[in-house]
């Protein structure tokens, strides 16, 4: 008899393509997250299904948003039977989060092994639509969630820290080794567990101008305050004083909430 199944593609290097290959991992990555029956979950990048099938299993019905056309019947025979799958072949920064959990009927929870190449753009967007997202457990390369993960004033805190900092809780659950993808990375991995806050950890009244101010500070570490904030305004003093911060304090000293006075203290930008 011929064989029924579906050879799985080579991954792709050119997507960032780190297949996870380790059932205990993926059901670790499952029980960690804390997802139940009636979650709506979203699972980004599903590749060949190694996350989706204990998904499933746990909660019944999963939403997956898969980029890789050629890798959507693999994934639908290797989850066939374990529950209700709906698969969504487009690229995941062009999803409108706010409409899709309006359409699924209400908050939604992603878990997910993004790809390396494309795991910041994926987190910023994700914060961009917390209202729509109440929890997200994600896998990143362990050097970037260390960062989103950092507190003030140690060598990871970063602008990753501050931005995700002020919506979200977050907590390293899981480190995972080389040896748990095909084809192993070069680095190790760590899945990040993020729960969106009741309310911000500080009152930010433009978000936009929060983010501008954060860049700005972390954009050249070693620049103090009244200089880093320069690509601004020509002169930013007068911001730094009516938030009563030191002018010559560095962006890694500062504390979310001084962050979120500081930005409350820009009037205009250049």
């Amino acid at each position: 008899m011929a064989n029924s199944f579906l050879s799985a593609p080579l991954p792709k290097k050119r997507m960032g393509q780190h297949f996870l290959n380790d059932p205990q991992i993926a059901q670790a990555i499952v029980d960690g997250s804390g997802v139940s029956p009636g979650d709506r979950v979203i699972e980004i990048g599903p590749g060949l299904g190694s996350l989706t099938q204990p998904l499933l299993k746990r909660v019944g019905k999963v939403w997956a948003i898969e980029l890789d056309l050629e890798l959507v019947p693999l994934l639908l025979q290797r989850t066939a039977g374990l529950g209700e799958l709906h698969v969504e072949q487009v690229d995941a920064l062009r999803v409108n989060f706010q409409e899709l959990a309006h359409h699924l009927g209400g908050s939604l929870r992603i878990v997910a092994n993004l790809p390396y190449n494309v795991s910041t753009p994926l987190l910023l967007q994700f914060i961009k639509y917390r209202e729509s997202i109440e929890e997200m457990t994600l896998m990143f390369q362990t050097e970037v969630a260390e960062r989103i993960a950092a507190a003030p004033g140690t060598k990871a805190y970063g602008t990753l820290s501050v931005l995700c900092g002020l919506w979200m809780q977050s907590e390293i659950i899981l480190t995972v080794p080389p040896s748990a993808f095909r084809p192993p990375p070069k680095v190790t991995s760590a899945v990040l567990r993020l729960l969106r806050r009741p309310t911000p950890l500080a009152e930010v009244q433009d978000p936009e101008t929060f983010s501008h101010v954060v860049r700005a500070a972390f954009g050249q570490r070693r620049k103090i305050l009244s200089n880093a904030l320069r690509i601004m305004h020509s002169s930013p003093l007068e911001w730094l004083q009516r938030a009563e911060i030191d002018p010559e304090r560095r962006g890694e000293t500062l504390s979310i909430a001084e962050f979120a006075r500081l930005a409350n203290a820009v009037d205009f930008i250049d």
